[in-house]
């Protein structure tokens, strides 16, 4: 479940309204940066919502160890080590919300020295998907006013952030110690909310990815039009440099072929929504909704 259905997300600020170019503002939120971390290790599963937040860090962990000792082999008839599982699941939280390779989840799925082929860890990664564990985000291709040549590579999540949290044995107080970690993890977790609140609208969640080093976290790609997001934490300083960067991705963009976009907004951790002077707003999570 999203941070609206869970109650943790006023939903004030709505997808639909934004993608239909509406300015939205609120007040402070009430989720701070150390609720949102409560949030990403306890996930949205409805079972878990009532257990306090150890609770239902342990019982995500349970569900991985099942995943990895059973799950996995029956969800196609295909003979998995479990440790292999395991090591894979732990890359794949390492590197969540990144376009790491192939070859680097396989180095890494490696046990006692024994080489893993990428084939193998591509069909490992296939069964997961399958069993709804993770859910990779594709590439967007935009028509470009330029000739710069796009990635294609795919980001890395998992379906919920809480999964990430559990495969590395983290819990909230570990996330606030590693901020570099928290930060990939909250994007993810936007990623997750936006994933749901976009199916009304019959949108694609994508990324953005040039050889020139340009990227933009998320974009909403819809039938009748599409829009960039960066995330970030928080800090006036990450909001200033994301701003700057939506503003110039969106100048790269051919809109005579690919429309103007709808907003371009930056997404934050906590504190209250407002549009620059720039026009770029910029939105807390636990104020998004559908």
């Amino acid at each position: 479940m999203s941070l609206v259905e869970v109650g943790a997300s006023s939903g004030e600020i709505s997808l639909r309204n934004l993608m239909a170019k509406e300015e939205a503002e609120t007040a402070q939120t009430s989720l701070d940066i150390p609720g949102m971390a409560e949030e990403i290790a306890r996930g949205g599963w409805p079972a878990l919502r009532s257990r306090k937040v150890e609770a239902a860090i342990t019982g995500v962990r349970d569900y991985l160890e099942e995943v990895s000792r059973t799950d996995i082999s029956q969800v196609d008839n295909v003979r998995r080590d479990p440790e292999r599982v395991r090591r894979l699941l732990g890359s794949l939280a390492r590197n969540v919300a990144t376009t790491t390779s192939m070859a680097t989840l396989a180095k890494d799925t490696a046990t006692s020295g024994d080489a893993v082929k990428e084939q193998t860890v591509s069909g490992y990664i296939s069964a997961l998907e399958r069993l709804y564990v993770v859910e990779n985000q594709p590439a967007w291709t935009p028509h470009l006013r330029s000739r710069s040549r796009l990635r294609q590579a795919a980001k890395r999540h998992f379906i919920d952030p809480s999964l990430a949290v559990a495969a590395l044995g983290a819990n909230p107080q570990a996330l606030l110690r590693d901020l570099n970690l928290f930060g990939f993890l909250f994007e993810s977790l936007v990623v997750r909310d936006l994933r749901i609140y976009s199916q009304g609208l019959g949108a694609t969640i994508r990324h953005y990815r040039d050889a020139n080093g340009l990227e933009v976290d998320a974009i909403v790609d819809s039938p009748n039009g599409w829009a960039a997001i960066e995330v970030k934490l928080g800090g006036s300083e990450a909001v200033d440099e994301a701003a700057a960067n939506l503003l110039k991705f969106a100048k790269t963009i051919d809109t005579k072929k690919s429309g103007e976009p709808a907003f371009l907004g930056v997404v934050i951790g906590e504190g209250f929504g407002y549009v620059r002077k720039d026009g770029v707003r910029v939105i807390p999570l636990a104020s998004l909704g559908p």
